[in-house]
């Protein structure tokens, strides 16, 4: 491709790609999304794959959602961890003290 070798410049902005644009541009392929760009020194124009801000951000925030889910589900485990630990010290503690 030109643009790994020259100059170019963006002709299209980064767009998802359409299902015709899909089967029929090979770029498309690894994120579904495409910009037209135009090399300076051979003056073609190619498309290139990209990454979309729009896309990135939905990923991070399911990123995020998971980590929460997550870590609210840790904290219930511990929290109910600990009590069974306290209830366990409380009964070994009430009967050392039946056994005086």
């Amino acid at each position: 491709p030109c643009w790994q070798v020259e100059d170019f410049v963006v002709a299209q902005e980064c767009t998802q790609c359409t299902s015709f644009q899909a089967k029929t541009i090979p770029d498309c392929s690894p994120t579904g999304f495409i910009e037209k760009i135009n090399c300076a020194t051979s003056k073609r124009d190619e498309f290139k794959s990209c990454r979309s801000a729009v896309m990135e951000a939905r990923i991070f925030w399911k990123f995020v959602g998971t980590m929460m889910c997550v870590a609210a589900v840790f904290a219930v485990l511990v929290v109910c961890r600990q009590r069974v630990l306290d209830r366990k010290a409380l009964e070994k503690v009430r009967k050392q003290i039946e056994s005086i």
